[in-house]
């Protein structure tokens, strides 16, 4: 037995969350907004704070601030069960920080990085892996971290951990091709359909899976209020979504990903995997905040049952 179910390695920061701003102010001006909240925000932390909500045993590695925003998520993840003493505290920055504006049309963010730009691979403390039987990663940069990242990859992999991972939005645009060398070595590969339309070239669905098939045994791609499919040895699975009213959808995806893994750490059939992916992306979007919406596994289950006996 492992001490720890996962390990997740990545980023973590506040999110701002500004509620019913109905637009940008113009130079000088002022505007009003319905209410501002803070959360924890980030894809690996969203993931990590998810899956233990679920009950399973996590670590997370990250870099966070010697500041208040940092004691704050270090708060939030030690009341959640997770295991922070690989967490190491910069004096140089402070805590990422990313405002979201939700209005009635879309959202906008405006980012600080603060500590995440700090994470150095090269420099990864692995003892938490050593104690883990699975790993999930953020973080990829594309053509500007690939050969650190596989290199990273390729010792997690020595040590006998199943990884998984979600390379998440390419804020380059250039949509690096050296992904397929990453999706083939990660155990399980997660993206949403726009960036599997951009990775591919492709300009349908089903064109973008035939050819991630040639490069991944089992990938997942999320396709937002339509659910998710899994495709697993050639085999694809397709879940429906479940149908809610989303007020706010940060962090959905990272929670999809942790019900996912959930599932599959579980020891759970693909199907399964699937419907607490996408209970877990609903139960997200109707609260503000990426991870606030989960519960445990007991309710999460009592929402799947009421929703489909509806």
């Amino acid at each position: 037995m492992k001490k720890y179910d996962a390990v997740v390695i990545g980023d973590a920061n506040i999110d701002l969350v500004v509620v019913g701003c109905p637009e940008m102010p113009a130079p000088g001006e002022e505007v009003f907004a319905d209410q501002m909240q803070v959360h924890v925000g980030g894809g690996a932390a969203l993931f990590t704070l998810s899956l233990a909500k679920l009950g399973l045993k996590l670590a997370f590695n990250g870099v966070l601030g010697k500041d208040d925003d940092g004691q704050y998520i270090l708060n939030e993840f030690q009341k959640h069960g997770v295991d922070t003493q690989y967490i190491k505290i910069s004096e140089r920055n402070n805590t990422g920080i990313s405002i979201a504006l939700n209005s009635d049309k879309d959202r906008s963010f405006i980012t600080y990085m603060g500590t995440n730009k700090e994470i150095d691979l090269q420099q990864l403390d692995l003892k938490s892996v050593e104690l883990a039987r699975h790993v999930h990663l953020t973080g990829y940069r594309g053509r500007r971290n690939h050969d650190d990242y596989m290199g990273m990859i390729a010792r997690l992999k020595s040590m006998g951990v199943t990884l998984s991972c979600d390379v998440g939005w390419d804020d380059t645009g250039e949509w690096y091709e050296g992904i397929y060398e990453l999706m083939r070595t990660v155990d399980i590969f997660f993206m949403n359909e726009a960036e599997a339309l951009h990775y591919t070239r492709c300009s349908c669905e089903a064109d973008s899976i035939a050819r991630l098939r040639k490069h991944s045994s089992h990938f997942v791609i999320k396709l937002s209020s339509r659910g998710a499919l899994a495709c697993i040895d050639g085999k694809t699975t397709h879940s429906e979504g479940f149908k809610v009213d989303a007020i706010d959808t940060t962090g959905a995806g990272d929670a999809f990903n942790a019900g996912y893994m959930f599932g599959y750490l579980s020891g759970r059939p693909v199907e399964e995997c699937l419907l607490y992916g996408n209970a877990c992306g609903a139960c997200s979007v109707m609260n503000y905040g990426g991870s606030t919406g989960i519960p445990d596994i007991y309710a999460l289950q009592q929402f799947i049952t009421s929703i489909t006996t509806v």
